[in-house]
């Protein structure tokens, strides 16, 4: 075990991966791919890094606070379908989707494995404001395949992309965006994010302003102030459109900064004191009768008790090697 390590998991970014592509089925005849691709991708990952502790961190209902800022953020957002495999055999995406979500709940709250859940606030905020306030001083891994959480990657916190199927550090960021870390939300603010129906500036993406300002490759924090200034010096008649572009578009700039910034902006001091208490009175436990006793009755067999009977003991005690 590694001490003070944390597995921090995006809940619906892991579910939902497995939901929409792992095959599983139940004897029962259900689709069970969200439950347990979860478990299993979470178990590895236990496995993998050796952590003391797990916390997976939901949400429910997005953001008030975002679509009180910007109205068509993430509009016409909708939980995907199933894996095509299935074709019309499962008739109701949306049921099967909460069968899954309420299953996997009530299996994980069987096993020392912190759950906290926001209302009206996104996973992400929350996951920004443990890794940068609560457990800052600890050595934390995000696990969600959302590039967002690449602002909060530093010395302490670095990601498990499940798309990547691999771990995402300062020096990856930088190699495939030419960002840095510590300047990543300032980029994206730009850029835009159309998987949330965020407008970027037109005709910008992260190459073109690393290309154009170094400074956004570099560790030192780049505002966006000293950057408009920058940007309002390098304009001329024939020059490149970019940087009267980003000139035109601060406003949009500052909105977009203040609904990809992880921090406490968009959590409430409710959300923040639920987020508290959720984590520092929870008490690991092993109710191995229940959780033998929901995997009975869903008919899932693609769990394997033992192992996480094994597992999960040892991730309570702290004793894994």
């Amino acid at each position: 075990m590694y001490k003070d390590r944390v597995l921090l998991i995006d809940g619906l970014n892991l579910f939902t991966r497995h939901f929409i592509a792992n095959p599983a089925m139940s004897e029962n005849g259900d689709h069970v791919g969200g439950v347990s691709g979860f478990f299993n991708a979470m178990m590895y990952l236990v496995e993998k890094c050796k952590p003391e502790s797990v916390i997976v961190i939901w949400e429910g209902g997005g953001s008030d606070k975002k679509r009180g800022l910007f109205k068509d953020y993430k509009k016409g957002s909708r939980p995907q379908k199933l894996n095509r495999y299935y074709e019309d055999d499962i008739p109701s995406t949306y049921e099967n989707r909460s069968y899954q979500l309420k299953t996997l709940i009530a299996i994980l709250s069987c096993v020392p494995v912190c759950q906290t859940y926001i209302s009206g606030a996104e996973a992400d905020d929350a996951i920004g404001y443990l890794s940068k306030y609560l457990l800052k001083e600890k050595n934390k891994i995000i696990i969600s395949s959302d590039h967002d959480f690449y602002q909060l990657i530093n010395e302490t916190t670095i990601i498990w992309s499940p798309t990547l199927k691999a771990f995402v550090d300062k020096e990856k960021v930088i190699e495939r965006f030419g960002i840095h870390p510590n300047n990543f939300c300032l980029a994206k603010s730009i850029t835009g994010d159309p998987s949330d129906n965020i407008p970027g500036v037109k005709g910008v993406g992260y190459k073109s302003l690393s290309k154009r300002f170094q400074k956004l490759t570099e560790s030192h924090e780049y505002m966006l102030y000293d950057m408009i200034t920058d940007a309002k010096s390098m304009i001329k008649p024939k020059g490149p459109k970019i940087f009267e572009n980003i000139v035109n578009n601060e406003d949009l700039i500052k909105r977009n900064n203040r609904l990809v910034l992880l921090d406490t902006n968009n959590l409430s001091l409710n959300h923040i004191q639920k987020i508290e208490n959720d984590i520092e009175n929870f008490i690991p436990t092993w109710n191995n009768m229940n959780m033998q006793k929901i995997l009975k009755e869903s008919t899932i067999k693609t769990i394997d008790p033992l192992r996480w009977n094994y597992l999960l003991r040892n991730l309570k005690k702290g004793t894994i090697k």
